[in-house]
């Protein structure tokens, strides 16, 4: 049985990641791939991605622990990838992981077999969805909508783009990742 690869998901606020994994884990499993489940000190309910809901204190004791295969923090949160995942690689799975551009070069040191996968869509559709969530004041759209529009690609990227219907972006994800083997 071959390893299986890490496809390390990001691109900036409003362009659809967690609904694009949303997608691809109700969807992907019957083709080997699964989606990490990120730990986050926020509550459950918060709204957005399907995520493990830590205090930060039980954040911290894990981390203590090395229960994590990465770590970082944005918008005054802790996020973690749980050990788990590499658990699910050496045994054949592709998984998909929701990241951030800050954890990408540790990422890489820590998973050879890293794809960096890019979500992004037009700014008028980033700005839209930014105000539907409704999270954001406007000039804190327009500094996201000025970030996204700096976004880097990372070298050999698989670039989705979700700006129509989820499925097709969500398929289209799961195509590249079939298309690699």
């Amino acid at each position: 049985m071959s390893a299986g690869r890490l496809y390390y998901v990001m691109g900036p606020s409003g362009a659809g990641k967690d609904s694009v994994l949303a997608w691809v884990r109700e969807h992907g499993a019957a083709h080997g791939v699964l989606c990490a489940h990120r730990y986050i000190t926020r509550p459950a309910h918060a709204g957005g991605e399907n995520h493990v809901a830590l205090s930060e204190q039980e954040f911290q004791s894990r981390e203590q622990r090395g229960l994590f295969a990465l770590t970082w923090q944005a918008h005054g949160l802790h996020y973690g990838i749980g050990n788990e995942v590499a658990h699910w690689l050496a045994r054949g799975a592709d998984v998909l992981v929701n990241g951030s551009r800050g954890a990408f070069d540790l990422a890489c040191e820590r998973f050879q077999s890293l794809r960096p996968v890019l979500i992004t869509a037009s700014a008028l559709s980033i700005a839209a969805r930014l105000a539907a969530r409704g999270r954001e004041t406007e000039p804190e759209i327009a500094a996201r909508l000025a970030r996204a529009d700096a976004y880097p690609v990372p070298p050999g990227s698989v670039v989705i783009h979700n700006d129509g219907c989820l499925a097709d972006a969500g398929a289209s994800l799961l195509q590249a990742i079939r298309a690699e083997h």
